[in-house]
């Protein structure tokens, strides 16, 4: 299912990895492991990696390092995963979303209502037990999904008012990521989605191409978008995984001392990301307040979960794997 890169993303990324190469050109044999990013370096993801990154070059004599390239330099995400598949780029980091493209099993976690908190979708997303058959499934069309990460609980923004109702949200043209699911839920909660790039989104609320958005605080504030679009609504419709990726041959040219202490400094990394979220979205709301957002919690939850549960059960695919996953985390939900 590979996407063809448009011409000017072609070049534009090229001129960008013709700059940075992965090796550091000593004769030392180091390699830098790049990593694509659709966020700022203000982001948990952001901070988390490129602490991995001095650990384990440290860890492995300076074998190993991480470069993380935000703002989309890489291109956007579609983009990103064409070329870490082609082994242009060693790692991504992606919206849950991207991955159901390759795998439809993807979409159960991509699906509303699914987690009941961070921390059931964390005891969930990095368990062996739970995700081995899922994240093996991609392993043939060259990513290997090394870790889940948090990405926030998303809520709805837009320009106009606040959302207490699905009512309204009628006609409101609100971008969503690419994927079939989110179109159809953003669809079913009484907007219009419509599917947009994320370094797009500003400049289309902006010029009023898009009434709205739905992201988490940290996306809200940190791309701007509460300058446009001030209306920030407690919907808590998703919580969507975002996943650390890379072409197969990263790890399967380490060795096994350098791999252990990779596998290591990325535990720990998700760790970090984990308890930073929180910490991150306090900041970006006092900000968002200051500059004149308002964050609206009184928001009818029982409308758009009637309206959300039905589709999310409906829209687990027919197979042992995604029924599977669909099983595991509904009953780690209720442990």
């Amino acid at each position: 299912m590979k996407k063809f890169l448009p011409v000017a993303a072609i070049g534009a990324a090229s001129l960008v990895l013709a700059a940075c190469g992965s090796s550091d050109g000593d004769g030392g044999g180091s390699t830098v492991l790049r990593v694509a990013f659709n966020q700022t370096e203000d982001h948990p993801q952001y901070i988390a990696m490129t602490n991995m990154g001095e650990r384990l070059e440290e860890a492995t004599d300076g074998r190993y390092s991480i470069e993380v390239y935000p703002n989309e330099t890489l291109g956007a995400q579609q983009e990103a995963i064409q070329l870490l598949q082609d082994g242009s780029i060693e790692l991504a980091l992606v919206g849950g979303a991207q991955l159901e493209n390759f795998s439809e099993d993807f979409i159960v976690w991509n699906l509303p209502m699914m987690f009941d908190s961070e921390e059931h979708q964390r005891s969930v997303i990095n368990d062996p037990d739970i995700v081995g058959d899922l994240y093996a499934e991609l392993e043939d069309q060259n990513i290997s999904v090394l870790a889940g990460m948090f990405g926030g609980v998303r809520n709805v923004y837009n320009r106009d008012h606040p959302v207490v109702e699905p009512e309204d949200m009628q006609g409101m043209k609100i971008r969503v990521q690419e994927s079939d699911t989110h179109i159809e839920m953003i669809n079913l909660m009484g907007g219009s989605a419509t599917p947009m790039a994320q370094g797009e989104v500003y400049t289309a609320l902006q010029s009023g191409v898009l009434d709205g958005a739905e992201n988490n605080e940290l996306v809200f504030h940190d791309l701007k978008n509460d300058e446009v679009a001030p209306y920030y609504s407690y919907t808590r419709h998703l919580m969507v995984p975002d996943y650390l990726i890379a072409n197969p041959s990263v790890l399967e040219e380490m060795s096994d001392e350098d791999r252990e202490a990779f596998e290591t400094e990325l535990a720990a990394a998700v760790d970090e990301e984990y308890d930073l979220f929180d910490e991150k979205v306090e900041e970006a709301i006092q900000a968002a307040e200051e500059g004149g957002a308002q964050f609206n919690d009184d928001v009818d939850a029982e409308a758009f979960a009637a309206i959300l549960q039905p589709f999310a059960e409906e829209s687990v695919p027919d197979s042992d794997i995604a029924q599977q996953i669909y099983e595991d985390t509904r009953a780690a939900g209720e442990n």
